[in-house]
């Protein structure tokens, strides 16, 4: 996990769902790595994803035409596709106005409207296209992103707002496209939400039962588990 900043908050504003009540999948953003200058010195980073026409393969490590820059924080199996709410963009544009935010922006590969955090747990599997996957943490930033907003403030930012969007696993290879429907289809029964997992870690909510819960789930990755198991003996024995 990348470091992060404390600081987190609720989030404020109402964030509506699609009319229908379901997700769907706006747009497919992929890239490959590319060298750029921060502060001085030349940076690789993975995190600049356009927005792509077509169906992309959707493979166990990342989705067809897409790679990662630094493979010991980034990618993997538990990581191998990155989706952001098509929600947050409205929030992002007041908070950063005259600032072009285009689909992807956020360096995710999937835009998808009506996936939100606090109603998507860890573990929950959905089908998108003919791809299934697996819902497996919040995405905790790096500097990385700050370079893509040309911001040093925008990881303290991102965090703030507790928009953290959702990493999955690929449960089933498959094809994905803009268009696409997004259809749950196994609910993880421990109700550990992506915005749970944040605020435990971000803000180190003491909350036995919710680090027990979080701590159970299989489909939360070996670092998180072993950081909360820690927080959780640390509550215990004091």
């Amino acid at each position: 996990m990348c470091s992060v900043v404390a600081g987190l908050s609720g989030n404020a504003d109402p964030r509506a769902r699609k009319a229908d009540g379901g997700m769907k999948v706006l747009s497919v953003n992929v890239g490959l790595p590319r060298t750029v200058e921060w502060k001085g010195r030349t940076v690789t980073t993975g995190i600049f994803k356009e927005p792509v026409d077509g169906r992309v393969a959707v493979r166990y490590l990342n989705l067809e035409g897409d790679r990662q820059a630094d493979l010991s924080v980034h990618g993997g199996p538990d990581k191998a596709v990155y989706a952001y709410p098509a929600e947050h963009y409205a929030y992002w544009r007041r908070e950063l106005p005259g600032m072009n935010l285009p689909l992807g922006m956020f360096g995710e590969n999937l835009t998808i409207a009506g996936l939100l955090e606090d109603e998507v747990n860890v573990g929950d599997t959905f089908r998108v296209g003919n791809a299934e996957l697996i819902a497996t943490q919040p995405r905790l930033p790096c500097y990385k992103l700050g370079i893509r907003f040309g911001r040093t403030d925008m990881v303290r930012r991102f965090l703030a707002s507790g928009r953290s969007g959702v990493y999955f696993a690929v449960q089933r290879e498959g094809d994905v496209g803009a268009g696409d429907s997004v259809d749950p289809l196994d609910r993880e029964s421990r109700g550990v939400s992506i915005s749970a997992v944040t605020r435990l870690y971000v803000r180190e909510i003491d909350d036995p039962d919710l680090l027990r819960r979080a701590i159970a789930v299989p489909a939360l990755p070996d670092g998180w588990r072993e950081h909360f198991r820690e927080r959780l003996g640390k509550l215990e024995a004091v």
